[in-house]
Formats: structure tokens, sequence, C-alpha cells
């Protein structure tokens, strides 16, 4: 069987990045973006779509609103501040833990495979989240491969191409591979932009900076870095 794709994108680095590895072995059709409440949602909605728009794959939405009715942290709380991203510790962890988020997202994508006879799916699971976050873990793809043997007849396979890449890795292969980086939206507040002191803009600065990569920094971070 021909392999046909969906990609989970939420418009951030990761999954802009895996899409844009495996857009052409896998062939990526479909790019799932889930909207459970989170502060950053219309943002990421806007950079799902220019990514899809720029792929040429259809771009569904996926309304989870009883997630965010039983969801009460940073991420989705305007009574709760996000943590400072400079030191990602358990506790900043907790602070934005979506309750099975990962897994909810590919049992749902997997739902969608087995209807439309997709073979596999593209998840943007990396080394670096994966210190603070178990379901970005490679035991965590081994197991929810493990499940879809069981729980679908398409049994479409799970595919993390960065799992084994820290950000920097990642912003280095975007840049090798001429992946629209300046499409990428990696901030867990409100702002349209981002602002540069949330964990996931944390992570994304400074990956950029290491790759000396100026001109995704006056892009993506404008306020900061403007001359």
């Amino acid at each position: 069987m021909k392999n046909k794709s969906i990609i989970l994108l939420s418009g951030g680095l990761d999954s802009l990045v895996s899409l844009g590895l495996a857009y052409e072995e896998y062939n990526t059709k479909l790019a799932l973006t889930f909207d459970y409440g989170q502060k950053s949602l219309k943002s990421e909605i806007a950079a799902a779509r220019r990514i899809s728009e720029y792929y040429n794959l259809e771009h569904k939405i996926i309304k989870l609103d009883w997630l965010n009715s039983i969801t009460n942290n940073a991420l989705v709380s305007d009574n709760k501040e996000l943590p400072d991203g400079e030191f990602p510790s358990e506790q900043s962890a907790k602070a934005v833990w979506i309750p099975n988020r990962n897994s909810l997202f590919l049992n749902i994508a997997a739902a969608f495979a087995e209807s439309e006879e997709f073979t596999h799916i593209i998840i943007g699971a990396n080394k670096e989240e994966a210190e603070t976050f178990p379901d970005n873990s490679s035991e965590f793809i081994e197991r929810i491969n493990a499940l879809l043997e069981y729980s679908t007849l398409q049994k479409p396979k799970i595919i993390a191409p960065l799992l084994n890449y820290d950000k920097n890795d990642i912003v280095k292969i975007a840049i090798t591979h001429s992946i629209p980086l300046e499409f990428v939206h990696s901030c867990y507040s409100k702002n349209l932009g981002h602002c540069g002191k949330c964990e996931s803009c944390v992570r994304l600065k400074k990956a950029l900076i290491a790759n000396k990569a100026d001109n995704y920094l006056n892009i993506l971070f404008k306020e900061e870095y403007a001359n």
C-alpha cells in the first residue's frame, strides 16, 4: 500500500519540521490542529493554516471543548500565569500539562486513519521535550503504536522524525532542508507574535541563537530583535 499520512500540526517548530521531513516520503495529505481552549489557539490556527497552504494539505480543526473544561492550568486558564521558560522543571511542566494530550490526539488521528486509509501519523515528539514531557519519549511512541495494533484495523504507524533530536538540532535540520521557519508559531501566550518568555519561546529562541539564525530571530521575535 502506498504511504499516505496525517500530521498533527500545532504550527510550532516541531510539527513544522516533522512535516517538512516526512512530507514526500510519507505522502502527507491531512493536517489536524486541536482546539482545547489553549491561550495560543488563534495564533496556532493561523500558523497551521499558512503551513498547510504551503504544503498543499487539507487542514481540519478538531474542537475538544470537554478537554478544556477538565483542565485548569496556565496553558488554558486566564487566571494562571505561564511559568518563566528559562529553567524548565518538573514544576513548570505540570503548569502546562494537558491530561493525556498526545495520546488523545494520536487516537483521534488514528480514527481518521481508519476511516480514510492513512498509513502513517506524524507527530513532532522530540528528545529535548521528552526530558520533562513523557509523552514525547520513544517509549511512549512504541507503546501507542502497539496499542493501535489492537484498536484499529488499518494499523497506522506513528512516526516521530525528531525523536532523537534536541531543539538546536531541529533548527539546524530546518535550515539545511529549507523548511520555512518564518511560518512557525511556538508560543504558549495569547500574543499574536512570540512573547519570548514562556518555555516554548525560550527553547526556540535559544536554538535559533545557537544556529546563528539572525534572520529568523528578527522575524519571529520582532520586538526583541528590532534594529
